[in-house]
């Protein structure tokens, strides 16, 4: 049984978060779901309805697999030293850390993403970019992988990402079952990413190589 621990603040995205979790959790005999926040309790979304967070950050062990996030919160949260200092040390103990969305621009701050591959929402994607200037930053992918780190795009694609962490962990059979149950189109091709060109990045921005 592995546990996936979910990051809450407030204005999170709704989709980040229930997105990923509605694949893990149709795996209940595989995966065991919990969230945290700076305080357990009501957490306001982007959208203003409220999940309840399990435990408080103080309060919480070490997690097979930590998902974080996006949000307008991480606007504020990039400048939270207490919440990136416990990123950094429950990332680091985590064997899978996820990231959704601006939720890497958090993960960023914490420097375990420095000379990785990552990505993120391309409507924000130069805001978090700012975050991380020692990223390389790949503006055309769905999700990226880089050792125990995925990083995926805006809001949708973390049920991409989170039924590819399920085929990387068990099978792609598994994940598709999963992606069946759900009637999901799982776009299961990581370079796929068709948000890039709707976006202002459009086709001439390159990945960022940091010196």
């Amino acid at each position: 049984m592995k546990t996936v621990g979910t990051l809450l603040f407030p204005g999170f995205e709704l989709l980040d978060v229930f997105g990923p979790l509605e694949m893990f959790g149709a795996l209940d005999d595989e995966y065991r779901l919990e969230s945290m926040a700076e305080s357990a309790g009501e957490i306001e979304s982007r959208q203003g309805m409220k999940a309840i967070a399990d435990i408080a950050l103080a309060d919480a062990k070490r997690y097979d697999i930590l998902l974080i996030p996006g949000g307008r919160g991480t606007r504020h949260d990039v400048g939270n030293e207490a919440l990136i200092n416990w990123l950094r040390g429950h990332a680091e103990a985590s064997s899978v850390v996820a990231t959704v969305c601006t939720g890497a621009a958090l993960l960023a701050r914490t420097g375990l993403l420095d000379r990785r591959n990552a990505t993120t929402n391309k409507a924000s994607f130069r805001w978090v970019a700012e975050q991380g200037p020692n990223v390389r930053w790949q503006p055309r992918a769905r999700w990226v992988v880089d050792g125990k780190y995925f990083t995926s795009s805006g809001v949708s694609a973390s049920m991409d990402m989170a039924l590819a962490l399920i085929s990387h962990l068990s099978s792609a059979e598994k994940a598709q079952q999963v992606a069946t149950y759900a009637e999901c189109r799982w776009n299961c091709d990581p370079n796929d990413d068709p948000f890039c060109h709707a976006s202002a990045l459009g086709d001439a921005m390159e990945p960022s190589q940091p010196a």
